[in-house]
């Protein structure tokens, strides 16, 4: 559906500097009324356009072939929350008034606006979202042409910095608006990464969290009924709604997941799937109702797709590696690690030419869907791996668990010592046992049979702590203990 549209945000006439500290490492969040407001978001909208139409008219006069085919245009989506039509309103303003087009896609997930990005051959993209955050927090997350992320190294800054001075230019005509909501092309290449005819009959849970995932589960449903795949699914939380009224969706928190869990059981079903806010993140539970964690299904789908494609190499991050590299080995591939972090992974995997990436926070990065995360690809791919295998989920991730056990992320406060304090601390009391250093994110430490990895969050004022052993719960059990007692020594709280 393609319409024209109006906006509902009238800027200010003239700017004065101000200060936002909202802009993060790889996007832009904050508390609504405190570091984020409508005029907040129509400076990022108009700095983002400014900069992206300049760098784009740039590149084209020195006939950059990668630019040449683009479109004046940015595309823009929001989440469900009710501050986000709002911002996203704003934003747009701020858009037009640089004198770029706006594609709006009304209300969407991150990887909408991914796939727009790319399909429409835009300048860029802007989902207007706090994902799985406070409810009175919201955010943007940016990204260019091709769907490339932006980061604080590579042009956040300079949106930041534009954004506070308000010395936008004046001279470009007002850009043009346009509704287009249809989702067919974005669901029908979701749709391209499995064979519906190899799906066996599955009982899916699937819980949306409230958030903007419904929608789309509902056309992909569509999808698998019109191929005849005997997949049935019970809904959970599946409208959306801005008030969230069962909760943030956030599986990360264990309370968060019980629903979920209680579902599996009541329904017998083969598999729960749930997602966060703007569904870039898919977490899947097994015909248990347990939680698995997320290493766990990076090397379950690295596996997949080296089944798929022999010799092909597969990002991952450091914070749980031993899985990982195994499966990868056994199964032919090639290991490229990656810092954590969406714009660090999709370039490694650009560079690499990587089939797929994964990381443990529940990010899946697909070579066909522009090197970018999505939440609703890898559970079609779950799907399609228990119907082509014949097991549980529990039954494909058990050997996973047994051979490599880890702790799952600790997170800290800290309370008394900054980060690189404690991480430079703990360096020196482990030195004597010369273990295999990393620092490619944060500290790894291998000691052959067990390492750990600590690193500072990107995102808030947080250590996070991962350890792992080879096959030896006891031993992990041991370290976690006394890795927990040296921190807490430290002034580190277990958060």
């Amino acid at each position: 559906m393609s319409t024209s549209a109006t906006i509902s945000y009238q800027p200010k006439t003239e700017f004065n500097p101000i200060m936002i500290s909202s802009f993060k490492a790889y996007d832009i969040r904050g508390e609504l009324g405190v570091n984020l407001d409508e005029e907040i978001a129509y400076r990022i909208g108009r700095a983002f356009a400014q900069i992206l139409y300049q760098r784009n008219s740039t590149v084209s006069e020195t006939r950059d072939n990668d630019m040449t085919n683009l479109k004046p245009a940015i595309v823009i989506g929001s989440d469900i929350r009710h501050s986000s039509e709002q911002l996203k309103q704003a934003t747009i303003a701020g858009i037009m008034d640089a004198g770029v087009d706006v594609i709006d896609l009304g209300m969407t997930g991150t990887e909408e606006v991914y796939f727009a990005t790319s399909h429409y051959q835009a300048l860029g993209g802007i989902e207007v979202t706090a994902s799985h955050n406070p409810i009175n927090y919201n955010g943007l997350k940016l990204v260019k042409e091709h769907s490339k992320p932006i980061s604080a190294d590579d042009g956040l800054a300079e949106i930041q910095a534009l954004a506070e001075s308000g010395q936008f230019t004046t001279d470009n005509p007002s850009g043009k608006l346009q509704l287009l909501t249809d989702k067919s092309a974005y669901v029908d290449h979701v749709m391209t990464f499995i064979d519906t005819d190899k799906l066996k009959p599955l009982k899916l849970v699937i819980n949306s969290g409230n958030g903007s995932a419904g929608p789309v589960v509902d056309l992909l449903i569509e999808k698998l009924a019109q191929a005849n795949a005997p997949v049935e699914v019970i809904k959970l939380h599946h409208a959306p709604d801005g008030s969230f009224p069962n909760g943030i969706p956030n599986p990360m928190i264990e309370a968060n997941r019980v629903a979920t869990q209680q579902a599996v059981l009541e329904h017998n079903a083969d598999l729960g799937i749930a997602f966060d806010g703007d569904f870039d993140r898919c977490f899947l539970f097994d015909e248990s109702g347990e939680f698995i964690d997320g290493s766990y299904i990076v090397g379950m789908l690295a596996q997949a797709f080296l089944n798929k494609y022999p010799n092909e190499s597969i990002v991952y991050d450091p914070r749980v590696i031993y899985n990982t590299e195994a499966v990868i080995k056994d199964h032919n591939g090639k290991t490229v690690i990656s810092k954590s972090g969406h714009s660090f992974i999709k370039q490694v995997m650009r560079d690499s030419g990587a089939v797929y990436g994964g990381e443990m926070s529940a990010h899946h990065y697909f070579r066909d869907f522009f090197y970018c995360d999505s939440g609703m690809i890898p559970w079609l791919l779950t799907i399609e791996l228990l119907s082509i295998t014949g097991k549980t989920l529990s039954e494909l991730v058990t050997c996973y668990i047994q051979a490599y056990p880890s702790s799952g992320e600790l997170n800290f406060h800290l309370t008394t010592h900054d980060a690189p304090t404690i991480i430079s601390a703990i360096e020196e009391k482990f030195s004597v046992q010369n273990p295999v250093k990393s620092t490619l994110d944060g500290l790894s430490l291998n000691f052959g049979e067990w390492r750990f990895n600590l690193r500072a969050s990107n995102t808030e004022p947080l250590i996070r702590l991962n350890i792992e052993s080879r096959g030896d719960r006891e031993l992990l059990d041991i370290k976690i203990q006394e890795i927990n007692e040296w921190l807490a020594a430290q002034g580190a709280r277990l958060a």
